[in-house]
């Protein structure tokens, strides 16, 4: 299988440094710093890029679970909220919310939700984030 690499370099101190995140794809690369990550800064934050991975997995998983199912999704798109959470001395992620519409021809709402239930337990980055209290879904079919 596939391994997918990712850096990031960070100088300074907590507070008044500045860092650069990236893909080794060639995909993305960006700046972060103290700023954009606890406050409302310019630049990425390593929570913003779980938010893209969860949202872009879920989809893909979903698509796949609804063929298993016999009903081919038109589209699939979805929104991931990721909150960083003040806890104690630190931070910690405790709950990420998972928003998607999807096009899909001739499927009940029902048989619908009970997929999508299935693809957020089964998605793989949704299962790397296990130790996250709570992974919340609202899941509706577009019309």
């Amino acid at each position: 299988m596939p391994k997918r690499i990712a850096s990031a370099v960070w100088e300074g101190s907590l507070t008044e440094g500045n860092g650069t995140m990236r893909m080794a794809s060639g995909a993305y690369e960006g700046p972060y710093s103290f700023q954009s990550r606890f406050q409302e800064g310019d630049g990425t934050n390593p929570e913003e890029l779980i938010a893209a991975a969860h949202a872009g997995c879920f989809s893909m998983a979903l698509s796949a679970e609804l063929g298993k199912a016999g009903h081919d999704p038109e589209s699939v798109e979805t929104d991931a909220t990721v909150h960083l959470d003040k806890e104690g001395e630190g931070f910690t992620i405790k709950r990420i919310e998972l928003r998607t519409r999807a096009r899909v021809p001739g499927i009940s709402d029902e048989e619908f939700q009970a997929v999508a239930e299935g693809a957020k337990k089964g998605c793989p980055v949704s299962r790397a984030l296990a130790g996250v209290e709570s992974i919340e879904l609202d899941a509706q079919l577009a019309g």
